[in-house]
């Protein structure tokens, strides 16, 4: 299981489109084009597909759109929150990664990062 990207959310990345760097493009097969969806199993266990789009030209900056905002609502994602997404095939399910969505809770003084439960 290979971490793909593991970021801290920001306004952006909340309310129109989620960019991640360019060095996770590796773990992507765009299959010629500058698009594809992932098929992405959530921490609830459902099967998302989530569309992956890269730039055009000499920086191909990844980013997701469709799909991710509806993520990004079903679990109450906030500014601060963190997301990871795991390449990490599941045959059963015919997904490809799991994503996972993190907030930071002091636990006996301690800064954590938790698991956030899908809250619709």
């Amino acid at each position: 299981m290979a971490v793909v990207f593991n970021k801290e959310l920001k306004p952006t990345d909340i309310h129109h489109r989620f960019s991640f760097p360019s060095r996770s493009l590796q773990y992507v097969d765009f299959a010629g084009e500058f698009s594809a969806d992932l098929r992405v199993q959530d921490s609830n266990g459902e099967l998302r597909l989530i569309r992956c789009r890269k730039r055009a030209g000499d920086y191909a900056k990844p980013e997701l759109s469709k799909g991710w905002r509806k993520y990004a609502t079903d679990y109450e994602l906030r500014v601060g929150d963190r997301a990871v997404l795991l390449a990490e095939e599941d045959l059963r399910l015919g997904s490809q990664f799991r994503m996972e969505a993190k907030r930071r809770i002091i636990l006996l003084g301690q800064e954590v990062w938790g698991d956030l439960p899908r809250a619709n």
